[in-house]
């Protein structure tokens, strides 16, 4: 396994990130217990999931699942816990969002759900427009000096988000925002513009989500070939609006020798700024074929080539201005 720093933290963390969100819904409690078991035996150190995981409402399905398997394995010292708050757990109007209130109730909630007195890395789900930064980091900040939680991430935050949030944190003399979890990958760039820019101006480590794009990344076209495909109506819209991309992909991956989701891994891997993509596997055998990508080496000649399938927005301004 190989390992990086968390953003400008002295955190070292592996470099693929074990994601949790089918623990429950499409994969059993004893088949997630032994994914985490595995996981940790290949070195993969970081585990994320968030409160909203397992998609009952204010179950936290997911998280339960997990403090399950922390009690039973008594590894909570081997892992880097992170999970996330902001989504809906009630039908209140105060069981959403980045209030002070919300997320002191949600953070105790999720420490009973996970079995732990702490939670290593707390991230917030989504941007609250409604709540104000000082109100956000003084909930933070008092969670840090409780010992509660030790750093505070964001996800899904806009390039000028992160600005604000830290220099909001700076005026508190706080450590601030220390990874921003966002969709990118080869099919979708768009961070590319404004997000990882500010992420590497604030010292932020970038966590992909969705690096197969929903499998779009992963070999879509010779699955359906031999009818193995399968998805949501969102991935069939992805496929059909990228569908010359893909096959030119997946010609590219053939040519190289690589499957496609070893590729689309390794290309993250590759790009400056990134701790680890998020993995999902609803398998044991999803988990071992995933660590293909860490040995996986892109040449310049190579990544050039994955520019031209898959063009990126280019630098900001200057892709949207003239």
């Amino acid at each position: 396994m190989q390992y990086t720093y968390l953003g400008r933290t002295g955190l070292q963390v592996s470099r693929l990130v074990l994601g949790t969100m089918n623990f429950g819904p499409d994969t059993p409690e004893d088949v997630s217990h032994a994914i985490m078991d595995r996981a940790l035996d290949l070195g993969i150190n970081f585990f994320d999931t968030a409160n909203i995981y397992g998609w009952r409402l204010g179950e936290g399905w997911t998280e339960q699942i997990i403090g399950r398997w922390l009690a039973k394995s008594g590894r909570r010292d081997d892992i880097i816990l992170a999970t996330k708050v902001y989504e809906p757990m009630g039908e209140g109007p105060n069981t959403r969002g980045l209030s002070a209130l919300h997320i002191r109730r949600q953070v105790e909630d999720s420490l009973r759900r996970l079995r732990t007195d702490h939670i290593d890395l707390y991230q917030a789900h989504h941007i609250d427009r409604n709540t104000p930064w000082e109100e956000f980091w003084q909930a933070m900040d008092l969670l840090v000096d409780q010992g509660k939680i030790l750093y505070v991430g964001s996800s899904n935050f806009a390039g000028w988000h992160i600005a604000q949030a830290n220099e909001a944190a700076r005026r508190r003399h706080s450590l601030g925002l220390v990874s921003e979890q966002s969709l990118y990958n080869l099919a979708e760039r768009t961070a590319e513009l404004e997000v990882l820019p500010a992420a590497r101006e604030y010292g932020l480590g970038v966590i992909p989500w969705s690096p197969l794009y929903g499998g779009i990344l992963g070999g879509i076209l010779r699955k359906t070939h031999t009818g193995r495909a399968s998805g949501s109506d969102l991935t069939a819209k992805r496929l059909a609006a990228n569908r010359e991309r893909v096959a030119a992909y997946e010609l590219f991956c053939d040519e190289i020798g690589h499957p496609p989701a070893d590729v689309a891994l390794a290309w993250l891997l590759h790009q400056p700024g990134i701790t680890g993509p998020i993995i999902g596997p609803r398998t044991l055998d999803q988990l071992d074929r995933s660590l293909q990508a860490l040995d996986l080496r892109l040449g310049a000649s190579e990544l050039a080539r994955l520019d031209e399938i898959f063009p990126g927005p280019g630098p900001a301004p200057e892709a949207y201005a003239w």
